[in-house]
């Protein structure tokens, strides 16, 4: 498995001639081993100890130090293989190796993904696609091969969302969908200093001069604040209270079950309540809703119930249990933001065919039981 490699793995195969120094740090990367694939089983081992590594993964959120020793990684491995490398005003890398064509305009053919994760993501999500790509570029140089037109492969910027909430914005801003000035004014969640990610940018040297533009599961990303009353909680009876912190935790349990009833997913992973003191009952509480669903209309559905559900439950009224066994407060008030709309994309049919084909090659006589197709929502 490709996690049990480490340096000293065989599979790196060394040459005897020592490896060209791009830099002192980055030289033991130039080559990683003959044959197709042998590469991807050096990298991903390689960048997921020394960038970021886990006890349960990776830790490497977008923008920070870790992000950037990665970054530098990748700019610096992409140049000792003959490519070009470019900087976005959003931070995307794009490393190009030029083709017979490359003075007549033809635009690169890239590969790709991202090297960021969540707090404790997967070693081989975005880093899978961003390695697939290197390896591809290091045969082309290893072999001599020659292409028509360029080819590339690019590291796009926060694609997670786990540190500024809007996944996938500096593809977004690219293909035109966000606002340049929107992404960049995107505050850190979860802990932060409340930094932008165009300060993030500046900090770790990467907020690139370059125009950010090219000119599947649908999801709603959703910051939901409820507003109550603060008051001391030693002089306050709960007939009392509005009480914005507990009519939030009545929300988040009647998101999950109303999803729940439709084969859907809504879910929760922030959390702020204010002012933020032992003894005062918060006044004001803010927490995200990622709602996820198998189509566009069923999406719709699950929002607007829960909506109209959120404003009743909030001033008292007992939707789906929410407030049996519960003393009657005072009402709060819900307020809903949309952060990060995205539609149902249907993937090439061909594609699928060809991937499942695949599959059934390498299983074999295991594939029936070890095959599943399934709806994804892991591009956000």
């Amino acid at each position: 498995m490709a996690g049990n490699h480490g340096e000293g793995s065989p599979c790196m195969a060394r040459p005897k001639d020592k490896s060209r120094e791009v830099d002192g740090r980055y030289s033991h990367v130039v080559r990683m081993g003959k044959g197709p694939g042998m590469g991807i089983h050096f990298l991903i081992p390689l960048i997921a100890k020394r960038r970021g590594e886990h006890e349960t993964g990776m830790s490497r959120l977008a923008l920070t130090d870790a992000d950037k020793h990665a970054r530098d990684w990748f700019v610096h491995t992409a140049k000792s293989l003959g490519c070009h490398v470019s900087v976005d005003a959003m931070g995307n890398t794009f490393a190009v190796r030029p083709g017979r064509r490359q003075r007549r305009g033809f635009p690169p053919t890239c590969a790709g993904s991202h090297l960021d994760t969540q707090p404790t993501g997967g070693r081989y999500d975005g880093i899978l696609g961003v390695c697939a790509g290197l390896e591809m570029l290091r045969v082309l140089h290893e072999e001599k091969v020659e292409t028509e037109f360029p080819v590339g492969v690019v590291n796009w910027t926060n694609e997670e969302g786990a540190r500024f909430p809007i996944s996938m914005v500096a593809s977004g801003v690219w293909a035109g969908e966000i606002p340049l000035e929107r992404a960049h004014n995107l505050k850190e969640v979860g802990g932060g200093d409340g930094r932008t990610m165009k300060e993030e940018l500046e900090r770790i040297g990467y907020l690139g001069t370059m125009e950010a533009s090219y000119k599947a599961m649908p999801l709603g990303w959703h910051t939901i604040t409820v507003k109550g009353q603060e008051c001391h909680t030693g002089t306050t009876d709960f007939a009392n209270r509005a009480d914005a912190l507990l009519t939030a935790a009545k929300l988040i349990v009647h998101s999950h079950r109303t999803a729940a009833g439709k084969n859907s997913l809504a879910s929760t992973g922030i959390i702020r309540a204010e002012p933020g003191s032992t003894n005062t009952v918060p006044g004001k509480v803010q927490f995200s809703l990622d709602i996820r669903a198998g189509d566009d209309k069923l999406l719709m559905e699950v929002e607007e119930q829960l909506k109209l559900d959120f404003d009743r439950i909030a001033k008292g009224a007992s939707v789906g249990g929410a407030n049996d066994g519960t003393v009657p407060g005072r009402p709060c008030s819900v307020e809903w933001t949309l952060d990060a709309p995205s539609s149902a994309i249907k993937f090439d049919s061909e594609c699928i065919i060809c991937v499942r084909q695949s599959a059934e090659e390498m299983l074999g006589d295991r594939a029936t039981d070890l095959i599943q197709e399934m709806i994804s929502g892991a591009g956000m």
